[in-house]
């Protein structure tokens, strides 16, 4: 059977089933060449005291204040097991290929047992050295001879670039469980403080105050601390012993030299060995690069069957000062001289592959600082690359520091002498674009970018310091991403996750400084507003303010309305975290706007008062008078008491209002229904134009005439009220036979109150003409109405005898007195038309009297 063709056999059905039945179309090739869905962005939340933060590398990591459900409890502290696997990931990497033993511990002895003493007494202790000097061997060796004697082990940290508050939260991350959780300052001192281990801090650089405080965080910890000469010494009140560790011996140089080489010495080389110990002070990495040069001489001097036994340095290229010729002839190698073997680095690197030499170029160019060896084939190029790191730790041009390697002391400087500094733009934007890609790939953890945080940074400084080669070399148009900008934004969100917050910080500084050059807005934006979130979480509000307003603004300018909208979030939690919330109007206002003061509107009070919604219910058979007016009240202000009660206010004088209207009109309809039978409705005789005009004391459009002093009507002949005016035969008013009274309280047929051709009133009773000519007397009445409410009838009233005195004891005052409505004061104006049909207590149609 074919196997890259199978048959209907290799699916487990006989040909004969399969012929029976058609095969299944195969599906089109077209999605697989389609364009893919592009990767999403890696976001990660974690825990920051109190804040839940969110990293985004599209618009912007969000903060907010965590909520207790997600709040992490109280960390745990490793096991047994986990802290040994923590203690082998705080080591430097084994180099690939075949290893040599590490050389001896010479002449260190004496103070190997005073470090171990001073720290079983539970003191801390420092060890000063030059570099060089074999510091990282002889804490490596204390270290373990002190794995038993703290409850939490030994832990193994590194100072070079750290600060006090960094080293405090790698001990919390070494000693508990705690992913994604960055506790808050007090819950990290609370604990360290109970942490109860060994501390190997290596390459510190920092002392005095700083030292004094992580020593007072960590009382429950002894330090094994390394340093140089020139770091800051301890405080006087600090309890930490120093122990000096200077060069070696002559004779202890010698056997570290012969270990080296892996033979004994010569006696030529013996003197040229002397030579060396005493320019060197017996710093144990010259003998070491010495040994190493003396190897490539044998090497050099060896046949070919020599080649064949090592087989390592079959390309090795022949070194710059010794002729070729003559090691073919099996001529003597001269010795390096006194010069080369004080400054070995140029003669060393000539001899090694070409792999390893443009390693040296890339870690030149990176400030000494090693990539890693799995980033080495990317760079160099060559598959076989990451062997380099092999040759270069034999050689002793590199020295492990941490996690990691780096050049070792004063290979730097001799290397640029070399010429290998000539390219530095070159080999770090190749980094660059290669760190780039790494950084932002998904399968990358944020730890392993954490690890490789001083590499990347290295690049971006360069890039940064000098953008104008390195935009030249790399050959794209104008409007291409600056390699700066585009390596800070895949690595600060990597640093952010993996809880490098120093890191974090200085990719974007860089990355702010990359885009100002370049003249990005929108990365420059993305920058500060991360550079504010980072201050948010630390605690430095004003520092925060700053940059999230920055940030605000730089993105309101270019219309970026998700980043403006997690800025204004970020800053409403500093305003509220700080103690100066705004209010809801600057809530919503955009930084740099002027937020306008509030205003408070209300209606004015009328200046007679506010009238009321409703007229006063009284009693219907109370006599209504008008008093006089009294000055009025002053209206209490009513400043600052706007809102809702000035708008119910009006609310209600509306509804009173449209309650009076209401009552108006049902007395039209009222009047229109009653007056359907009547063929002398006022409706029929309208006309097409009616007009009315009503002077000073004009009684024409209906209303009752206004009496006289004497109580009789001014100027009228016809009666002006509903009572009886005639005696009828008996000559006694008041009796049976006197004639029914008219219904004067009608409104007249026509509008000007005279009466239709004819002479008839629209009644049928014969009716004096009324007259238009103004009253005789304009006084106001001195009689008051009758406080009867029955509606007329055609029987007379009989209980009630009409007179021109008034039926009470007290006299009606001689002047209006104010009213006591909620319409304001009265008016004083003469008693005539409408008015004096009011005061003359006319009945309406319901039989009651109306007050006005």
């Amino acid at each position: 059977m074919d196997p890259n063709t199978r048959g209907p056999e290799g699916y487990g059905h006989d040909a004969d089933d399969e012929s029976s039945r058609p095969r299944p179309p195969r599906d089109p090739l077209t999605p697989d060449f389609g364009q893919h869905a592009p990767t999403l962005a890696r976001t990660v939340q974690l825990v920051s005291g109190d804040l839940l933060l969110t990293v985004n590398p599209v618009d912007g990591s969000e903060i907010e204040p965590c909520p207790p459900a997600e709040r992490p409890s109280r960390p745990e502290k490793l096991s047994a097991a986990d802290r040994a696997e923590a203690d082998r990931a705080a080591r430097p990497p084994v180099p690939p290929g075949p290893t040599r033993p590490a050389p001896p511990l010479l002449a260190r002895q004496d103070e190997r047992e005073q470090l171990v003493r001073l720290l079983a007494r539970g003191r801390s202790v420092r060890l000063v050295g030059p570099r060089g000097a074999g510091r990282t061997s002889l804490l490596d060796l204390v270290a373990d001879d002190c794995a038993d004697l703290a409850p939490d082990g030994v832990v193994r940290l590194t100072g070079f670039r750290r600060t006090p508050d960094d080293l405090l939260h790698d001990l919390f991350r070494a000693v508990h469980d705690a992913p994604l959780h960055r506790p808050e300052q007090d819950e990290l001192l609370a604990c360290v403080r109970d942490i109860g281990a060994v501390v190997v801090l290596d390459d510190i650089e920092f002392g005095g105050t700083a030292l004094d405080q992580l020593l007072d965080a960590t009382p429950e910890c002894a330090f094994l601390i390394g340093a140089t000469p020139d770091v800051p010494a301890p405080s006087a009140e600090s309890d930490v012993e120093d122990v000096a560790l200077g060069g070696l011996d002559r004779a202890a140089g010698m056997e570290l030299l012969e270990h080296v080489v892996g033979r004994d010495l010569t006696e030529d080389e013996r003197n040229w060995a002397g030579d060396l110990w005493f320019e060197s002070e017996g710093l144990p990495l010259r003998f070491v690069q010495a040994g190493a040069l003396l190897r490539q001489r044998d090497r050099l001097r060896a046949e070919a069957e020599a080649v064949d036994e090592y087989g390592v340095f079959e390309d090795a290229p022949p070194a710059d000062a010794v002729d070729t010729e003559s090691v073919r002839d099996r001529e003597e190698v001269p010795l390096p001289s006194l010069g080369e073997a004080a400054a070995p680095a140029r003669l060393l690197a000539s001899r090694l592959s070409p792999s390893a030499r443009a390693a040296l170029r890339f870690a030149v160019a990176l400030g000494g600082e090693m990539p890693h060896q799995a980033h080495l084939p990317a760079l160099v190029g060559d598959t076989h690359a990451d062997a380099a790191l092999g040759e270069l730790t034999d050689c002793g041009l590199v020295s492990p520091i941490g996690t990691r390697y780096r050049l070792a002391a004063g290979v730097q400087i001799q290397l640029e002498a070399a010429g290998y500094a000539d390219d530095v733009e070159e080999t770090a934007l190749s980094a660059a674009r290669h760190y780039t890609w790494w950084a932002g790939h998904p399968s990358v953890t944020p730890e392993r970018v954490s690890a490789e945080a001083d590499a990347v940074l290295a690049a971006l400084g360069v890039l940064v310091a000098s953008p104008a080669p390195a935009a030249d070399s790399s050959g794209t148009d104008e409007d291409a991403t600056d390699p700066a900008v585009e390596l800070a934004r895949a690595a600060a969100p990597a640093f952010a996750a993996g809880l490098h917050w120093s890191a974090w910080e200085r990719a974007l500084r860089a990355g702010a400084e990359a885009a100002r050059a370049a003249g990005d807005v929108t990365e420059q934006a993305y920058f500060h507003h991360e550079l504010g979130v980072l201050a948010l979480c630390d605690g430095r509000l004003d520092r925060a303010r700053t940059e999230l307003e920055t940030a605000i603004g730089l993105r309101g300018a270019l219309a970026d309305k998700r980043g403006t909208v997690a800025g204004r979030r970020a800053l409403a939690l500093v305003a509220d975290r700080s103690g100066t919330a705004p209010g809801l109007a600057s809530l919503t206002a955009t930084a740099g706007e002027e937020v306008p003061d509030a205003r408070y509107e209300e209606s004015q009070s009328p200046p007679g008062g506010v009238p009321a919604p409703f007229p006063p219910v009284l009693d219907t058979s109370t006599l209504v008078t008008h008093q006089a007016s009294a000055p009025a009240s002053p209206v209490p202000s009513h400043k600052g008491r706007g809102g809702v009660r000035g708008f119910a206010r009006r609310n209600l004088v509306a509804a009173g209002a449209g309650a009076v209207l209401v009552a108006v009109l049902g007395t039209v309809v009222t009047l229109g229904a009653t007056s359907d039978g009547d063929p002398a409705s006022p409706s029929t005789r309208v006309g097409v134009n009616p007009s009315a005009s009503q002077g000073a004391g004009d009684d024409s459009l209906g209303a009752d005439e206004a009496a006289g002093a004497d109580g009789k009507d001014s100027g009228d002949t016809g009666p002006a009220t509903s009572r009886p005016t005639d005696p009828g035969p008996d000559g006694t008013l008041g009796t049976s036979d006197d004639p029914t009274p008219t219904t004067s309280a009608k409104p007249s047929d026509d509008p000007s109150g005279t009466h239709k051709p004819g002479g008839g009133s629209s009644d049928g009773t014969t009716k004096p003409p009324s007259t238009t000519r103004p009253p005789s007397s304009t006084k106001p009445p001195t009689t008051k109405p009758p406080t009867s409410t029955r509606p007329p009838t055609s029987e007379p009233p009989t209980s009630e005898t009409p007179t021109s005195e008034p039926p009470t004891s007290e006299p009606p005052p001689s002047q209006p007195q104010s009213s006591d409505s909620a319409s304001g004061p009265a008016s004083s104006a003469p008693a005539s038309g409408p008015a004096s049909a009011s005061q003359s207590g006319d009945t309406g149609p319901t039989g009651t009297e109306t007050v006005i």
